[in-house]
């Protein structure tokens, strides 16, 4: 071949190649964009949340948008971007016709950079595209490595069970997902039901949808509600779906009522995967990985875990709607482990769960347990409790954390008796050695062993009410106590606090104080004569809060730090037959109300009702950690006069501010510091003030020079709901426990749940 032929046909090559390169990316299709828009709500929600973008545009009251277009969705999230450098004007037109235009290079740089600043050199801008519109799936790419990296939304991948499209009466912007519930205002989703796909969210707003996982998805675990005319309806997260059955299920009677798997390709179903093994037993802990179930011990829990209400109105439950101690639910299992939960019966309350602090209630650990059986018992353990020693009355045990029985799970110990079975030899109590009624169960802890009484509701009560009030107060009272105290332990059984453990309650003042003071007949009668009652507004159980003694006038449930509008029961109120409220808010009134010691009350009789302290600067100085104090303000009172605002100034100018009831009590309370009571006596070293119902006044120097202050204060507690004496009070004036309950709690009634 010649020279020039070679050259002629080299270059005819090249030149082919050059043409192909271009036909190649001129028949590729140009990658898709992203609006302004979306990519601003993306990149302010990196940061902060939807609700948080709301705000600040409240606090600075304009916008760049013009008014006409200043209440589009979008707008929040640009404006907090143009003032906090995300965007400027100078690219971005603030306009609802640029808003919705794609996002360019140029633009995608100073977002990018937003989110860190090591993000926008990712974006390669040049001359030729700064105006060009930045590909989606660039922008996605970057705000997930970021998203990984920094404290961005959270990263989930996700099934897209429905959007208002497909959902009758769905909220307006909410998907709903294997994942949970999300708003996704502003943005396109209809395009990916029943596929999988990655999104961000930050407090349960969708910051955008980064990619496509699968068009084939599994629906697991969900319950079959009906089969009806060939359609399958399925409960799938909060919604009900429906999908024509297919071939291979003609009439779909049996997958009625029960977990199955749903295989979908491209959103049709083509599969359906039963699950009808089921296990029943009552729950012993309930941990985060795992349940454990006595006869079968701890069985693991599947990724896709549900909890589902199937009698009555059907709901889907969470995990901690599984109550321990009860068996009110039938297990599905799959594999070895859990695919769900379905609770099948209501719940009745009959025993409780109380796991047991050691000595001086400082902590749930125990480094040994020893117990006695004052009858014959038997003793079970093992990995699905299926050893079991007999034991007989006076046997001793004794367990520390290397006991061979505790290594694969619990040791139950069951007396014949449920009476009194059982003593805690290595528990000291007031009444000194305790002794149980029930079961008692050990297990290993982090550092040590736990100890949980499984005992008859009515029975802890007996237990409970002679600790909570003295047992010489009226019959009336204490039954009005028992009714607190039953209701209070339903609510807690409900709450399933301790389930971790297999515990709804401790036996601590955290709770209620359980078993450190003696049974009494006259305390074992309030809760015999009021057996299964407890106290509900609108048929569910209270916060039935009580304390010792008012100040003549209670507060609501604000104390608590709320608006009180979840307690409408408990209300602010004089401890007096008419039931008058006063206002109190201000100091000037409370002050003259709490040194008045003759305010009528039903609880005025008892020593606590009014009591002063008397501080000096320099003692409570030192105890804060703060030069002397100088001075001692209210700054806001609650409903009553409680005392929400407080505020302390030192010497040199420094402030200390106590919020709430508690932190105002723990301030100022001080082991060193004398309460001189309405009867002339004194009580000191109370590291907590008796209550925050208080006024206060400079009243002279010290002899260090440091200021004096007297603290004028009533009553004794958080003054919501019943005073335990303002009760003794009523009944010695012949009012009802019923009467009583009705003063404290209005508008409540009485149920009998042992029904």
């Amino acid at each position: 071949m010649s020279r020039k032929s070679f050259i002629i046909r080299f270059g005819g090559i090249f030149a082919l190649v050059f043409v192909l390169i271009g036909l190649i990316l001129w028949l590729e299709p140009e990658k898709e964009g992203i609006t302004r828009a979306q990519a601003a709500k993306a990149a302010a929600l990196f940061h902060v949340s939807r609700e948080e973008c709301v705000q600040y545009s409240q606090e600075t009251g304009g916008s760049h948008f013009s008014d006409k277009e200043k209440n589009n969705w979008y707008v929040i999230y640009m404006d907090y971007l143009y003032d906090h450098g995300g965007m400027s004007t100078e690219y971005t037109e603030p306009t609802a016709r640029a808003a919705q235009q794609p996002l360019t290079y140029q633009e995608a740089r100073l977002l990018a950079g937003f989110l860190g600043e090591r993000y926008a050199s990712q974006v390669n801008v040049n001359s030729s595209n700064r105006d060009e519109p930045y590909p989606a799936d660039l922008w996605w790419s970057i705000y997930e490595e970021a998203a990984a990296k920094e404290e961005g939304p959270e990263t989930l991948e996700v099934i897209l069970y429905g959007t208002p499209a497909n959902v009758e009466g769905a909220g307006s912007w909410m998907c709903y997902t294997n994942c949970g519930d999300f708003r996704f205002e502003g943005l396109a989703l209809d395009q990916y039901l029943d596929q999988k796909i990655q999104i961000f969210v930050r407090d349960g707003e969708l910051a955008g949808v980064g990619r496509l996982i699968s068009e084939n998805v599994v629906y697991e675990n969900v319950w079959v509600e009906k089969v009806e005319d060939g359609e399958l309806y399925v409960h799938a997260g909060s919604i009900t779906r429906s999908f024509p059955l297919p071939d291979s299920e003609k009439s779909g009677e049996n997958v009625l009522h029960n977990i199955v798997d749903l295989t979908l390709e491209k959103g049709r179903l083509s599969r359906i995967t039963i699950k009808k093994d089921r296990i029943t037993g009552k729950v012993l802990a309930v941990g985060e990985d795992y349940i454990e179930i006595e006869g079968y011990g701890q069985v693991p829990l599947a990724p896709s875990f549900r909890v589902y209400k199937v009698y009555g109105d059907y709901a889907e439950k969470s995990k901690a709607d599984i109550l321990v101690g009860y068996d009110l639910q039938e297990f599905v299992a799959a594999n070895g482990k859990l695919c769900a939960a379905l609770i099948v019966r209501p719940f009745q309350a009959d025993r409780i769960r109380v796991l047991l602090m050691n000595d001086n209630f400082q902590d749930i650990v125990h480094s040994q347990v020893t117990i006695t059986l004052n009858c014959d018992g038997v003793m079970i353990y093992g990995e699905k409790e299926d050893q079991e020693e007999k034991l007989k009355a006076g046997s001793q045990l004794t367990f520390t954390p290397e006991d061979e029985k505790l290594s694969s799970g619990r040791v139950a110990i069951v007396p014949d008796s449920e009476e009194e079975g059982i003593q805690v030899d290595s528990l000291n109590r007031s009444q000194g050695t305790p002794v149980y009624g029930g079961r008692m169960e050990i297990c290993l802890a982090e550092n040590g062993l736990v100890l949980i009484n499984d005992v008859l509701l009515e029975e802890y009560l007996k237990k409970v009410v002679p600790s909570e009030m003295p047992a010489s107060y009226e019959l009336e009272a204490l039954k009005a106590q028992a009714v607190c105290a039953r209701t209070y332990a339903y609510r807690q059984i409900m709450g399933n606090s301790y389930s971790q453990y297999g515990a709804h309650v401790d036996d601590s003042t955290n709770y209620q104080v359980y078993n450190n003071i003696s049974t009494n007949p006259r305390t074992d009668q309030a809760v015999d004569e009021t057996y299964g009652k407890i106290l509900c507004y609108e048929d569910q159980p209270v916060e039935a809060y009580y304390y010792s003694t008012s100040c003549g006038h209670g507060t609501d449930g604000s104390v608590w730090g709320t608006d009180g509008s979840s307690t409408p029961y408990l209300q602010a109120v004089e401890l007096r037959e008419q039931r008058r409220t006063r206002d109190l808010t201000s100091n000037e009134a409370f002050t003259e109300f709490i040194c008045n010691p003759d305010v009528p009350s039903y609880d005025s009789s008892f020593p606590m009702y009014r009591w002063t302290a008397l501080y000096k600067g320099s003692t409570l100085g030192n105890q804060l950690g703060m030069a002397w104090i100088d001075s001692i303000r209210v700054e806001e009172r609650g409903p009553g006069g409680v005392v929400k605002k407080l505020v302390l100034t030192d010497a040199e100018g420094n402030t200390r501010t106590c919020q709430g009831q508690m932190d105002v009590r723990r301030t100022l309370g001080s082991s060193e510091l004398e309460i001189e009571r309405k009867d002339g006596t004194s009580v000191d070293g109370l590291s907590l003030l008796p209550s925050a119902f208080i006024a206060i006044q400079e009243v002279g120097t010290a002899r260090d020079g440091s200021k004096l202050f007297t603290i004028y204060g009533g009553g004794y507690g958080h003054g919501a709901g019943m005073s335990q004496n303002g009760a003794q009070g009523m009944a010695k004036e012949g009012k009802s426990f019923q009467e009583i309950l009705e003063f404290f709690y209005q508008g409540t009634e009485l149920e009998d749940k042992s029904q």
